[in-house]
């Protein structure tokens, strides 16, 4: 097994964690450091592929109501249409070398939709693929969902699960460009308030089974700062 190493890094505003991603992208490179994986929650903010436009036609809010709401939109370089992050909702960015038995692209997005649904079966949701989206989705709703990037097979971006989050706020975007499905929560579909240090727990534990890794050691934001 290969070694990981897991930060857990609370609340970090979307530029700044843009900007460490791209710094421990090239740290793997070099191999300064094994392979990471981020775990953490943004400030609500809309972000924007590149796919098209980025997702920009599928922001259906005006700036107005969106300053109202203090939610900033950004410019990823990730793969994907728009989406929402904010409290409550764990974003997972791992820095991985994928090389020399990993380089597959669809591999790689089916593990990270494969740790989600393992993550909703250990609290009795049946969560699934659907056919020509990604994600990880309970009925017809999405709970989980994946935009990433890949620079000479280093990882970055990654998912998006949602806890507890503010479902409202989706509501200002058509979520991946997709109108005739829904958005929902792990709290939503269990019915029962849920820790993200307890879930986060789960996606560790899962995120290791899937890509074969062991975590070596855990770094929490107290102990950053």
């Amino acid at each position: 097994m290969g070694e990981l190493e897991v930060r857990r890094l609370g609340v970090v505003p979307y530029d700044e964690a843009l900007a460490l991603q791209r710094q421990l992208v090239e740290e793997r490179r070099a191999g300064r450091v094994p392979d990471l994986l981020l775990l953490l929650q943004h400030p609500p903010v809309i972000t924007l592929g590149v796919k098209g436009d980025g997702g920009r036609a599928n922001v259906v809010a005006t700036d107005e109501k969106l300053a109202e709401l203090g939610i900033a939109v950004h410019e990823t370089g990730r793969g994907g249409d728009v989406t929402y992050h904010g409290p409550g909702q764990i974003v997972g960015y791992p820095i991985l070398d994928l090389r020399p038995d990993r380089c597959d692209v669809h591999r790689y997005v089916r593990d990270l939709e494969d740790v989600m649904i393992r993550v909703c079966a250990d609290y009795g949701v049946a969560a699934t693929r659907i056919k020509g989206l990604t994600g990880a989705w309970v009925g017809a709703e999405k709970i989980g969902a994946i935009g990433v990037r890949l620079s000479r097979w280093i990882t970055s971006h990654g998912f998006a699960f949602n806890v507890s989050t503010d479902l409202d706020h989706f509501k200002l975007i058509v979520p991946c460009g997709i109108s005739d499905r829904g958005v929902t929560s792990l709290e939503r579909v269990t019915g029962r308030r849920l820790s993200i240090a307890e879930v986060e727990d789960a996606m560790v534990l899962r995120f290791q089974d899937v890509f074969e890794r062991q975590a070596a050691g855990t770094t929490h934001a107290s102990s950053l700062r």
